[in-house]
């Protein structure tokens, strides 16, 4: 029986040890094509657990943040409210850096995907909970990825973005999607969310969201990302079978 206990204990200890032994935080990681390396972050939240499949979520920056520092991406939107609140992201969280004068469209869209499957092959991420979101140049990017793969994700949140109404819509209908926009935004008009939004609703879905700050400029992504109501809702979509 001691021996048993013995063993018990050194078993624990290892595991103990191997889940130590997995950073987090946030994460410098990079991908290599041809030439270029393309940069990105990873967050892996502190009590990370190989033994739990978390949620997954790519996370796409605005124009502002395009570079190859890798770092710049991860200080805005979704890297600024996961430092406020941790808590409330509870899940692997993939921050790819769009390349100077790039969008988040063909190579660097590839990109950001080959980035979420390698997170997914080091990760235990669950392929059920994957979710798309971006702000500005990234909103574009969402929709414009979401309507191209809407197979991959659970949900779509896009803030402040736009695209074709009539390419996205037909594709998305079937996507939970909740939208945010300020009323008052002097760099993308708040039309490009109400048009998508309408389009989307008048194509069949019922699984659209639309959240319009009253009189709030560009930046609605830091009340959107710090909304608990938002975090709860985007983590309880699943692509199972109910």
């Amino acid at each position: 029986m001691k021996k048993l206990s013995m063993l018990a204990a050194v078993l624990l200890c290892l595991c103990r040890l191997s889940f130590a032994s997995t950073p987090t935080g946030f994460l410098d990681k990079s991908i290599k094509s041809g030439e270029t390396l393309f940069k990105y972050v990873v967050y892996v939240p502190a009590d990370y657990n190989p033994k739990e499949k978390l949620p997954v979520i790519l996370f796409l920056h605005g124009s502002g943040e395009r570079g190859s520092d890798g770092l710049k991406q991860s200080e805005v939107g979704i890297g600024r409210a996961i430092r406020f609140n941790p808590e409330r992201y509870h899940a692997l969280v993939v921050i790819p850096q769009c390349l100077e004068g790039k969008s988040w469209a063909d190579e660097m869209a590839d990109f950001a995907l080959k980035a979420l499957d390698k997170t997914l092959k080091e990760y235990r991420g669950d392929k059920n909970r994957l979710y798309l979101t971006g702000l500005s140049m990234g909103g574009f990017g969402s929709w414009g990825i979401a309507s191209k793969h809407p197979e991959m994700f659970a949900a779509v949140v896009p803030c402040c973005g736009g695209g074709d109404p009539e390419k996205v819509a037909p594709a998305v209908t079937n996507l939970p999607i909740w939208v945010f926009h300020g009323s008052s935004d002097g760099a993308v008009n708040v039309e490009q969310s109400r048009k998508m939004v309408k389009a989307i609703k008048d194509a069949g879905s019922s699984l659209i969201k639309y959240t319009e700050y009253e009189g709030v400029d560009h930046n609605c992504w830091d009340r959107a990302y710090g909304d608990k109501e938002m975090t709860d809702w985007l983590f309880a979509q699943t692509k199972e079978k109910k």
